[in-house]
């Protein structure tokens, strides 16, 4: 694929996006991005270019528009409030599934899986989702094959990721797949990730 740079990787910005859906992937692919020698471009563009709102009110202004984000090895389609309306957005669904065509990669954090069942990406296949979100998705898609326990599937050109710091793990998945397990260590030293929780 011809994208003028080894490897990209597109985040959408919307209103109303989960922050940490966003700017948890966000934060591990750059730490990947500034290590790794396979120079990977992260970028975020939302729909039209203009900055967004998200859903507690953390203000983004992102790199570019969906017109001219340009061709992507993997996109991420973060969830959030805003999913709620793209999944019946009939010119980003349309706008999905040409995506779709030209893009290695799709990944989904959160409620990012209902857009996807909404554009018909995930009929017939393995997803996950947040957990409050398992019924909507159903709802979308009797289908799909969800899986309520994973904190992320893998189903090779399409990874759905469950609910919001879930895909800080799946991005993890991402470097050790782009890359290798040992690059995914090195980016989870760094950015001090290890879960334990005090409950």
């Amino acid at each position: 694929m011809g994208t003028g740079h080894p490897l990209r990787i597109g985040i959408l910005a919307f209103d109303d996006v989960e922050e940490l859906d966003l700017v948890g992937p966000y934060d591990v692919l750059t730490a990947w991005a500034a290590r790794s020698p396979l120079r990977p471009e992260v970028c975020i563009f939302s729909p039209d270019g203009a900055g967004i709102r998200a859903a507690k009110g953390l203000r983004l202004l992102p790199d570019t528009s969906a017109a001219e984000v340009g061709e992507l090895h993997v996109l991420i389609h973060p969830g959030g409030q805003g999913t709620r309306r793209l999944a019946q957005d009939h010119d980003h669904l349309a706008w999905l599934r040409g995506l779709r065509a030209t893009t290695p990669l799709l990944a989904s954090v959160c409620t990012g899986a209902l857009v996807y069942a909404a554009a018909g990406l995930l009929a017939g296949r393995p997803a996950t989702t947040h957990w409050q979100a398992v019924d909507e998705l159903t709802a979308l898609d009797p289908s799909v094959l969800i899986d309520t326990e994973a904190r992320f599937v893998d189903d090779g050109d399409i990874l759905t990721s469950a609910g919001v710091s879930a895909g800080i793990d799946m991005a993890l998945h991402l470097v050790a797949r782009l890359e290798s397990a040992t690059a995914a260590r090195e980016v989870r030293r760094a950015i001090q990730y290890d879960p334990a929780p005090p409950v």
